[in-house]
């Protein structure tokens, strides 16, 4: 009795069946992101300039926030726009009004290692006020402007610093336009290279002229390297007494020239027989002269008596 039932029911599933046996359906891939954060920097210009550092460690969103209140026309509004390295930024310029006697202006920029750089936003009036946000990987704090100088034989030890612990250091000596990692767990012989948080420490040991050169340090963050240079100059004992031996050497030059040139003078005057000759002879002409003289005196007087 339920068979035309049944017979109806499997007519009507049965399509149902084959439809969802031979076609599927398709969902979109899900892609999962790690959130950006995003950082909030602001800044109040009271007169014409401003100039702030924002120092990154990873890409970010980072949001610029910039307040005026050193406008002494007070305009109900005014141009503000944003500019990147000096360039502007294509459709950031917008009016600002006055609000509470100041002027606000304000955006959001994604920080990444490739755009880094100047970020300056502008308020344009009769004249121009900028506040410029220097945003930048950490910087090393113990820049060097004078080269470390080491003997032969010695070691030497060079550190950097900075003032965020990095995610890792790495040592490197420059060799023209190329540079070449240190590694000193291949050469502990040579190299030694210490690390506690944001300071790192290289240490070169058993010196040569070689190893003289530029040693650069590069402090690894997820936004960017940030690197500092130390030179080295690597000289032997003798170089010190270099300008003292220099300097006795012109002394003695001098004082040999002294005494050739007396030498010479004495030489000369000794081998000069026609002057002391001629100068003999009028001696001897004047000596005999005054004894003619004297002769002829003594005849005069004697007569006379």
């Amino acid at each position: 009795m339920f068979s035309p039932w049944i017979l109806s029911l499997q007519l009507i599933l049965f399509p149902l069946f084959w439809r969802g046996l031979y076609t599927t359906e398709t969902n979109p891939q899900l892609v999962l992101t790690d959130p950006v954060t995003t950082i909030f920097k602001s800044a109040v210009l009271k007169g014409d300039s401003l100039v702030e550092k924002v120092e990154i460690l990873k890409p970010i969103d980072l949001e610029l926030a910039c307040t005026w209140t050193g406008n002494p026309n007070k305009l109900p509004n005014i141009t503000g726009y944003w500019r990147k390295d000096g360039s502007e930024i294509t459709n950031s310029r917008l009016t600002v009004q006055l609000e509470n006697e100041q002027y606000n202006l304000k955006r959001v920029f994604r920080i990444t290692g490739d755009t880094l750089g100047n970020y300056s936003c502008i308020f344009s009036d009769t004249d121009e006020a900028k506040i410029d946000f220097n945003v930048a990987a950490p910087e090393m704090d113990d820049k060097k402007d004078k080269p470390v100088v080491a003997y032969v034989g010695d070691s030497v030890a060079v550190a950097c610093k900075t003032k965020l612990p990095p995610n890792t250091w790495l040592w490197y000596k420059a060799n023209g336009t190329e540079q070449e990692l240190i590694n000193a767990t291949t050469d502990p012989l040579r190299y030694k290279i210490s690390v506690d948080g944001n300071t790192t420490k290289l240490t070169v040991m058993n010196l040569t002229e070689e190893d003289s050169g530029v040693y650069v340090c590069s402090a690894i963050y997820n936004i960017k390297a940030s690197v500092s240079r130390v030179e080295v100059r690597v000289i032997t004992f003798m170089e010190p007494l270099k300008p003292f031996v220099a300097i006795v050497a012109e002394v003695i030059i001098l004082v040999l020239l002294i005494l050739f040139y007396e030498r010479w003078s004495s030489r000369k005057s000794s081998n000069s027989p026609t002057e002391n000759g001629v100068h003999a002879e009028q001696t001897h002409k004047l000596t005999r002269e005054g004894n003619n003289g004297m002769d002829e005196n003594t005849t005069t007087r004697q007569r006379k008596i």
